[in-house]
Parts: C-alpha cells; structure tokens; sequence
C-alpha cells in the first residue's frame, strides 16, 4: 500500500468510505501476552484472585471491547460482528498468560481492530484483576497474527 487510507489528499484525518465496497467475509485473529510473577501467575492458575475468575471476566471484556470498537477507535467502522471468540493459554515455566482473540463477520472492511482491541482489553482485564498481587505484571506483543478476506485478500505473519 503506498498511501494512507485515512488521510485526505491535505493530510487530514478522514474516515474511509467503503460503501462502494462489495461485502465479503472477514475474518481476524490477534493475540497478546502477558507475563507476571509467581504470585500473581498462582492465583490465575488456581482461579483464586480476590476479585473473581479473572479469565472469564477477562473473556466477557474481551468480547464487549470487540463489539464498541468503532466507538474507541476514531476513524473505525462500527461492524456488524458475527463472532468473537477469546482462548486462554497458561505458560507454567514463563509465568506467562497468552490470550488470542478471533472476530469475522461479513461486511465491507476488516476486522483486524476488533480482534486486535479484544485481546488488548481482555490483557488489560487480567492486569486490573491481579494487580494488587503483582503491580510488575507487563501486556506484551499485542499483534495481528492473521486475516482474511476484503481486497487485499489473506495474510498470516510469520512465527
């Protein structure tokens, strides 16, 4: 691509028209990790953090962030989602937990935002629901891993 998209011919932020855009089925798939000490890694792994069961609030955040994207995001489009899934891998050995976040619907642009702003909100919901046990809890490599559809087609990053 050789020139932004939200920008107007002067620079300017704008919001992209895609209403002349055929719908098509999209689909993404983001992740972020998130790493934190022995104490706070034990009371995830034993569902025992003082505010609840962090990974299923984390789930429900996930999804909500997802389905409001085009209400955090300023030039996104409000998407009409068909499906948004989170998955939760705990990491024993790296005290690490790793979240992916799927979203696809059927429309006119992607959804790379939606699926990138549920992984983020549900690592930050696992940061909220453990930092009063370890304030050293970091959210890494938040990441599209893969999408499909629209005119630019498919695209995978490579591990």
């Amino acid at each position: 691509m050789s020139e932004l998209s939200h920008t107007d011919p002067e620079g300017k932020a704008r919001m992209v028209d895609v209403g002349g855009k055929a719908p098509s089925r999209r689909r993404a798939l983001a992740r972020a990790h998130v790493s934190m000490g022995a104490k706070a890694f034990a009371a995830l792994q034993e569902n025992r953090a003082a505010k609840g069961d962090v990974l299923a609030v984390a789930q429900v955040a996930g999804i909500a962030a997802a389905k409001r994207t085009g209400e955090l995001i300023p030039l996104c489009h409000p998407l009409p989602l068909d499906h948004v899934a989170l998955r939760f891998e705990l990491d024993e050995a790296g005290r690490c937990l790793s979240i992916e976040a799927e979203a696809s619907c059927e429309g006119r642009t992607g959804v790379e935002m939606e699926a990138m702003t549920a992984a983020t909100v549900a690592a930050l919901t696992v940061y909220d629901m453990l930092k009063a046990v370890d304030r050293e809890i970091r959210i890494e490599e938040i990441a599209l891993w893969e999408k499909s559809g629209g005119k630019s087609g498919d695209w995978r990053r490579e591990a």
